[in-house]
């Protein structure tokens, strides 16, 4: 069961702000503030450091110096979806500290102080590296030091898939309490790469969009005129709990993580499986797992990167997987759409924004849609023309990354 909930991404700082600015179809994708990017052929990003979040405001001077800003926006939504559950000051005297974990995803970790660290030891020798880089930059940091802020001494480790790396924390701590080895897990990802290396290095592979004049209508997932995806940055974090604990502590609870289904296309480094089998399985096993229907199934909170090749293959795999008949008639929306592509932390932030919908029975439209590429194969209802109040029982998230991690979680309603 879904009992906490936190979020730190380009359009808000909180799952409410968050949710409010989805549903109008704002966009939180700009140009690039922190460096200048004018070298760079995506010169656009969705930004949360210095604007939605101030590590000032979060940290003191001692913990920034220890804390590389993935680990402080992810320790910010933690923070949220544990104080949101009720658990503010640990899990002490709530759930015995070894029943109670950890896991968080990430794509690259502490690359920011990887980076500034590496221009020290250039410009002034090894004796100038602090002694923090190492527990700084390495990728468990956050889920390490999540679990020492609330007392979590049962499963903590972290995962790395790329775009699919929150989705499989999810999926893992969703299996340590169904296998009876934990009552309650704190789990998501976080990310930080809107730095000149990380967006070079996208560059280089002409996957991201070039339309800095007008940011806001950069990200177009299923549109024919889109030219790739926005770089993005921030958290997600989920409170799961068994759901006789949650009961009997009197939480509240949002909805259940009911399923969890994962494959590889075993193909191509960067490329998705174009026959979408491997994906459709993902969604596939994210049902069985579930003990759902795909006639349960009202939404599907889509990858949606706003890129040829994964579109196109996404909508193939959710005609695959649900069925061309049923597949009409769900609603399909890009969260991308509105904040970038989060990478690791993309599939924590949709989950939060996925369970939101599912709380207020609504959907949030994808911004951008104004030609759905028909020609190639985008013609399901993306939710183009605002949100939509609508019954909402069953949901997927899919999430899809380089290295062909194929991710699908499947949330329902109480």
């Amino acid at each position: 069961m879904v009992t906490g909930l936190g979020v730190m991404a380009p359009l808000g700082p909180d799952p409410g702000t968050f949710l409010e600015n989805l549903l109008a179809g704002r966009s939180g994708i700009v140009p690039i503030t922190r460096w200048d990017a004018s070298a760079h052929a995506s010169r656009i990003a969705g930004e949360v450091q210095g604007t939605v979040f101030r590590p000032e405001d979060h940290f003191s001077r001692q913990q920034l110096r220890r804390l590389d800003p993935f680990c402080q926006i992810g320790l910010a939504a933690a923070r949220q979806a544990m104080a949101d559950a009720g658990l503010a000051e640990g899990v002490e005297g709530v759930c015995p500290p070894p029943r109670a974990g950890s896991i968080f995803g990430t794509g690259m970790g502490g690359i920011v102080t990887i980076l500034d660290t590496q221009k020290v030891l250039e410009n002034s020798g090894p004796r100038r590296v602090t002694p923090f880089f190492v527990p700084a930059t390495m990728a468990n940091a956050l889920a390490g030091n999540a679990a020492i802020e609330f007392g979590l001494q049962g499963p903590c480790f972290t995962t790395a898939s790329a775009c699919a790396s929150s989705g499989h924390a999810l999926g893992m701590a969703l299996r340590e309490i169904r296998s009876g080895a934990a009552d309650l897990m704190l789990a998501g990802g976080a990310e930080a790469v809107v730095v000149p290396l990380c967006v070079a290095g996208f560059n280089s592979l002409r996957a991201l969009s070039t339309r800095n004049d007008t940011p806001e209508q950069a990200s177009r997932p299923f549109d024919r005129d889109r030219d790739g995806f926005v770089i993005g940055e921030g958290a997600g974090a989920l409170v799961l709990e068994e759901l006789e604990h949650a009961r009997a502590r009197g939480a509240r609870i949002y909805c259940e993580l009911a399923g969890f289904g994962q494959s590889d296309d075993a193909g191509h480094i960067t490329a998705p499986d174009a026959t979408a089998r491997r994906p459709a399985a993902a969604m596939s096993s994210a049902l069985e797992d579930a003990g759902m229907d795909p006639s349960e199934v009202d939404y599907v909170n889509a990858h949606g990167t706003s890129t040829a090749l994964n579109d196109a293959m996404e909508t193939r795999a959710i005609k695959i997987a649900l069925g061309e008949e049923q597949a009409r008639r769900v609603a399909v929306s890009s969260t991308k759409s509105m904040i970038g592509h989060l990478i690791g932390a993309a599939s924590a932030v949709e989950a939060v924004a996925c369970v939101k919908m599912i709380e207020g029975q609504v959907v949030h439209p994808t911004r951008n849609c104004e030609h759905p590429d028909v020609e190639n194969g985008c013609d399901l209802d993306y939710v183009p023309e605002g949100a939509r109040e609508m019954e909402i029982r069953g949901v997927l998230s899919n999430s899809f990354g380089f290295g062909g991690h194929n991710v699908s979680l499947a949330f329902r309603r109480l």
